[in-house]
Order: structure tokens, then C-alpha cells, then sequence
């Protein structure tokens, strides 16, 4: 059975970050992927635990911390303590793994606040960078997800449409993450069709 961290475990790690951190330095880590929906409260757990770093000297900061504790690089942006199970991706700037995101997940609409400590603010992208990041990579769990996030946010679909294919013009493989949204939309409709939805 894979291991899964949920919202509470996650909480108890950052305060224990916080706590031993040193210096003044705050540190804004935006949740993505299934760790925003985690956080929402619209999944119980996540595989592995997604964070933007928005900013260059706090990612710097944070990764100086986090070997100091004990943390090793273990994938091109994954963290890990050895004997421990709970993965943590940390993407610097405003890139979900390949997913260049049109702004800032800190300018205003970009993300909202979940908790903050002394020394770390940790914010959850807002629900349109979450469906346009997981349906650029488009596997059934992100179709999934979307369609969740569909459901339970107000979110215009025109104007995430728009932001979607203005979004899909920065990324080297545009056709397939259009693909992607087509196939979205059809669920959506099938989903609408059947009654599952509103």
C-alpha cells in the first residue's frame, strides 16, 4: 500500500520546520497539484507533497534548511529524509514541474492564504493555475481532480478557457495540452449530460 500524507501530517511538518528555522527569513510556499486539493479539503491525502517557491532567495533559503535537516535531493525537484516516506517537490519560481504558470502565484488572485507561522506563510494555488497545471500533464487523476475543482469552485469557464489557451502558447508541446482541454470539456459535458454535475 503506498503511503499518503494528509492535511493535518503536513501541517505538523511545517510547524516543525518553523520552529527550527533559523533566522527571520519568511518563506512563501504555495501548495499545487494534489496538495492544494488536499488542503481544500476536496481529497483526503496526496501522494507526494507539491510546493511552488515563488521566490529565488527564499527556494535558496529553504533548501539550505532542509539539508541541514537532514533532507536529500532525491528526483530534479524532490526532497527526502532517509527512512522517511513523504516526498517533497519544490518548484522554484512560477513553474509546476513543466507547467510555466502566466504570473505569479503571490501576485493578487494568484493564490490564497491557508496558514502562516513566525517564519512560513503556506498559500494554495488558485483553483484556474491548479486546472490549467494538471491538465497540462492530463493524466485520468488530473482529469479527476479538474473536474473537482470544476464542481466545488465558482470559476468562469470562459475566462479559464481563455487563460488555458493563452497559457498553452508558452509550452513546446501546445497541441497535446489542447488535446488535453478537449477532452476535459467532453467529460464535463458527459458528466453535465449524465447528472453527476451541476
Amino acid at each position: 500500500m503506498e503511503y499518503r500524507t494528509g492535511a493535518r501530517e503536513l501541517e505538523t511538518t511545517l510547524k516543525a520546520w518553523d520552529a527550527l528555522m533559523p533566522g527571520r527569513g519568511n518563506i512563501n510556499l504555495v501548495a499545487c497539484g494534489g496538495t492544494a486539493l488536499t488542503l481544500l479539503g476536496y481529497k483526503e491525502s496526496t501522494k507526494d507533497v507539491d510546493f511552488l517557491v515563488p521566490q529565488p532567495g527564499e527556494h535558496k533559503l529553504l533548501l539550505d534548511f532542509l539539508k541541514k535537516a537532514g533532507y536529500r535531493r532525491t528526483t530534479q525537484y524532490g526532497w527526502q529524509r532517509a527512512g522517511e516516506t513523504v516526498l517533497f517537490d519544490l518548484y522554484p519560481g512560477k513553474k509546476v514541474y513543466t507547467t510555466e504558470l502566466l504570473t505569479s502565484p503571490l501576485a493578487k488572485g494568484g493564490s490564497r492564504l491557508w496558514k502562516e507561522w513566525k517564519k512560513i506563510s503556506v498559500r494554495i494555488l488558485n483553483p484556474s493555475d491548479l486546472i490549467i497545471s494538471k491538465m497540462f500533464r492530463g493524466t485520468e487523476v488530473d482529469i479527476q481532480d479538474s473536474l473537482l475543482l470544476l464542481e466545488k469552485e465558482k470559476l468562469d469557464l470562459g475566462a479559464l478557457t481563455k487563460r488555458y489557451w493563452e497559457t498553452a502558447q508558452y509550452e513546446i508541446s501546445e497541441a497535446r495540452v489542447l488535446r488535453n482541454w478537449a477532452i476535459l470539456m467532453k467529460r464535463l459535458e458527459k458528466d453535465k449530460h449524465d447528472g453527476k454535475r451541476r
